[in-house]
């Protein structure tokens, strides 16, 4: 069974808060941490990644916090899971195989597998996941989600 780590999750979890939250100011890791129930110095790790990578925005000052960096409809969930993933990576959570079977076999059928699963997680954006939240009914902070255009 395929299962993204916490840190993948959290990620994504994030991502669709700020998209939630994050009108007119930007949303503050405390908020997030109180909302999805996770320590600060976990999630900042997390967030400090998604800016280094372009996906957020880090606001600095006392009203600041994480805006997304684009439009969330051109954000896709591909983006912010391979974002997380690299964390992982980096964490040396990807192991090496130890046998001709592992490398020659093995190994080039969970490529094309998790080469198919980024492809269908890079045709959903993060404003599809916003629609299907609602559309759930899934209270995502409490703030009004409405846009207003002049």
């Amino acid at each position: 069974m395929l299962k993204l780590s916490r840190k993948t999750l959290l990620a994504l979890e994030a991502v669709i808060d700020i998209a939630f939250n994050a009108r007119p100011e930007p949303v503050q890791a405390k908020e997030i941490t109180a909302r999805q129930g996770v320590p600060q110095r976990y999630l900042e790790q997390v967030m400090q990644q998604l800016v280094r990578a372009g996906v957020l925005k880090g606001v600095r000052g006392p009203r600041g916090g994480y805006r997304l960096a684009k439009e969330r409809r051109r954000i896709s969930v591909g983006d912010v899971v391979r974002v997380a993933e690299s964390i992982d990576d980096e964490e040396g959570a990807n192991p090496e195989p130890r046998s001709e079977l592992g490398a020659r076999i093995v190994t080039p059928l969970i490529h094309t597998l998790q080469e198919e699963v980024m492809t269908r997680l890079d045709a959903i954006s993060i404003e599809d996941l916003c629609t299907r939240a609602r559309a759930a009914g899934v209270d995502c902070g409490g703030r009004s989600t409405a846009d207003f255009i002049i």
